[in-house]
């Protein structure tokens, strides 16, 4: 028996919901046939992605009462994982089935599920979190939403926050098999705006090259 493609299900529905116009509805269709065994999420690991917990071991613990945000939080793997740092963890994520799935999976979670819209996120969270977490979201939107999605990302983040970008990497005009639609080095660069500066930016190769990149924004 030939094994089944784990990105197929996510490029199909990705070409309908781009070719209705609606870019980030696929996210729902995916997270709902899955949750009925009619697709497959690909970056559903049941495990918090190892380059957060490999980041996570050379950080400090967080003094009392800091809070962190997981973007795209798909099931709740990489949010469980920031609350067990000790931070007051909000997780969000377009797609409502995700979230279901999340609660479902986490039934005695302290993190704060919230089904939420990258670019209509309420006004509250606006550069409330002392660690934003965004792991592979960005790069899931089409190109010329990039921007965008960065700026609303970089929102997040508070004053002396920490910003942690993990994503696959592509050189400038390289080749696409989208989705995802990786970040060139200067889109990963483009986060280190808006009042954020660069910590580091780790550009790890292997079988999938990959971006690890870490900032912080001003008092």
């Amino acid at each position: 028996m030939t094994e089944r493609d784990p990105d197929a299900d996510a490029r199909r529905l990705a070409n309908e919901s781009l070719a209705a116009d609606d870019p980030t509805g696929w996210f729902e269709l995916l997270y709902a046939e899955a949750a009925g065994g009619d697709a497959i999420v690909p970056w559903d690991s049941g495990k918090p992605h190892p380059l957060l917990i490999e980041w996570a071991a050379g950080a400090a613990v967080p003094p009392p009462g800091r809070r962190a945000i997981v973007v795209g939080c798909g099931l709740g793997d990489d949010a469980e994982f920031v609350a067990s740092l000790g931070y007051a963890t909000t997780a969000f994520d377009v797609a409502e089935s995700a979230i279901t799935g999340a609660r479902a999976r986490f039934p005695v979670s302290s993190v704060d599920y919230r089904a939420a819209d990258l670019f209509a996120l309420p006004g509250d969270w606006r550069r409330s979190f002392d660690l934003v977490v965004e792991i592979m979201t960005v790069q899931a939107l089409p190109e010329a939403l990039h921007p965008e999605a960065t700026a609303a990302v970089r929102d997040l983040v508070a004053p002396e926050g920490t910003l942690l970008v993990i994503a696959s990497a592509r050189e400038e005009g390289g080749e696409v098999y989208a989705p995802p639609w990786p970040l060139t080095p200067g889109e990963i660069e483009a986060f280190a705006t808006g009042g954020l500066v660069t910590v580091r930016i780790d550009d790890l190769e292997g079988v999938n090259r990959r971006w690890r990149a870490q900032f912080q924004r001003a008092r």
